[in-house]
């Protein structure tokens, strides 16, 4: 899903007051990551992702990874930190901003 910048605004907005419902350690990203992940974002649209112990890079690519296995788009990445965005197609509970 492509956005854009006010539509990522927006989501930004709404997600600062979450805490991170997903907490990648050492172990990286697993088949059961990826599974609770996509549970997370079909309950909730928008989640927060915390990745400790990796290095930039592979932070970076592991988490591009995560949003494309889940089907989901990264909306923004700050630290160890990314928000994650995907609309259930039945309930949308989110109306984004028109797109310009």
């Amino acid at each position: 899903m492509k956005l854009t910048e006010r539509q990522r605004r927006h989501l930004r907005g709404l997600a600062h007051p979450l805490k991170p419902v997903i907490l990648i350690g050492n172990a990286g990203m697993t088949d059961g990551v990826v599974a609770e992940t996509a549970r997370a974002l079909h309950d909730h649209e928008l989640i927060k992702v915390r990745w400790a112990g990796a290095d930039r890079e592979a932070r970076d690519s592991g988490l591009e990874t995560l949003a494309t296995r889940t089907g989901s788009t990264l909306v923004t990445r700050i630290g160890h930190v990314a928000v994650l965005y995907k609309p259930r197609p039945d309930l949308p509970r989110i109306v984004l901003p028109a797109q310009e």
